[in-house]
């Protein structure tokens, strides 16, 4: 799958060493991923990123001194920070949701396949958030709305937030211009709008912020 192109750095961060050996070793055998570094807490994890220099850190949620969610905000508070991709055991873990708020752009099983591993990580490094919108939707029904008329008052535009409720249901800008019949490039444009009016980072931020606003109910399909 190379294409000439440098391969995306990975850091492993998880407490088991044994998880990161069996991350490692499916990461490793494709062509264009390499694993730079492993950090068994996420106390390791900003020297180590400043370091590396990953494009992808692969976070445990749990950890027992510094865990996932501490460490992400650390890490967005950089400069030109890492993708974060958390690692979970459960995808209804509480922990996930906070992940996702402090900045991850999406969650992973660590009971999932190699190959989806694998996408995953290409998925993230691209730029695309990770969203498995029914288990997003379920953590914020938990919680209920937290943030008011933030969103109304944003300034979407009636298509921008109609983009929004297609982002909160999992597509790709390419399903969403095939909704709208409309290009590829007129969504990545809605979509851009979309977050800088919401002062977001990436789709996924800007999914949860519609949630706990009240503009897509939790407790109904987006």
């Amino acid at each position: 799958m190379s294409s000439g192109n440098p391969p995306i750095g990975l850091l492993l961060v998880d407490d088991e060493a044994l998880v990161r050996a069996g991350l490692r070793a499916i990461l490793d055998a494709e062509p264009d991923l390499e694993v730079l570094g492993e950090a068994a807490d996420g106390a390791e994890v900003p020297g180590l990123v400043r370091r590396l220099c990953p494009d992808v850190v692969l976070m445990d949620v749990r950890m027992p001194a510094v865990d996932g969610i501490t460490a992400t905000r650390a890490l967005l508070r950089g400069e030109h920070p890492p993708r974060v991709l958390i690692l979970t055991t459960f995808g209804n873990d509480g922990y996930v949701y906070e992940a996702l708020r402090a900045g991850a752009t999406g969650f992973l099983l660590k009971r999932a396949r190699p190959a989806e591993i694998v996408q995953a990580v290409r998925t993230v490094a691209a730029g695309e958030s990770l969203l498995f919108p029914a288990a997003v939707r379920e953590l914020v029904a938990t919680r209920g709305p937290v943030g008011g008329d933030a969103l109304r008052t944003a300034g979407l535009t009636d298509r921008e937030a109609e983009v929004l409720r297609y982002m909160a249901r999992g597509l790709s800008n390419a399903e969403i211009a095939a909704e709208l019949i409309v290009g590829v490039e007129t969504v990545k444009t809605h979509v851009g709008n979309v977050l800088a009016k919401l002062g977001v980072r990436d789709r996924t931020q800007a999914v949860v912020r519609a949630y706990e606003s009240g503009f897509i109910d939790p407790r109904r399909p987006a």
